[in-house]
């Protein structure tokens, strides 16, 4: 069986990997139009062909600090129960397969939160696999 593929993002200083089947696309970054009162996480809306998508800042999302958005800043248009969102991340490296998968970390802030769904092996580094559903629709606000 060919193993999973997967979008390898950069937020902050850290390496995640999103399933490729939940993206809809890559986009360069382009006017976000801020929604007053909304939680720090929600960048605000963009206009994608017509229709109005939700924008989450992830490294908001996970409680960290955000850096600046730069050249190298992009927008994935992910789909996930139905919903779809644009998550800003700080880069986007490329498709990756990982031969195996193992459990997500034990007594972390992303996988106590169900975050995580697995951790798999890149070169000398260990990405952690994010459970979009989790991300989107669970802990804070939902994107529903």
């Amino acid at each position: 069986m060919e193993p999973s593929q997967y979008i390898e993002i950069g937020l902050n200083d850290e390496k995640y990997a999103l399933p490729i089947g939940d993206i809809q696309e890559i986009i360069r970054l382009q006017t976000v139009t801020e929604i007053p009162n909304s939680e720090p996480e929600l960048v605000g809306v963009i206009n994608l062909r017509g229709k109005i998508v939700p924008v989450m800042n992830l490294s908001k999302r996970f409680l960290a600090a955000s850096r600046d958005t730069t050249a190298l800043s992009r927008i994935v248009i992910v789909q996930s129960l139905g919903s779809v969102v644009g998550l800003l991340v700080d880069r986007v490296f490329s498709v990756i397969s990982f031969p195996e998968i193992g459990p997500p970390p034990h007594r972390s802030k992303l996988s106590d939160r169900g975050y995580i769904g697995g951790i798999g092996r890149s070169g000398d580094e260990w990405v952690c696999i994010l459970k979009l559903e989790n991300v989107l629709h669970q802990g804070g606000i939902s994107v529903d």
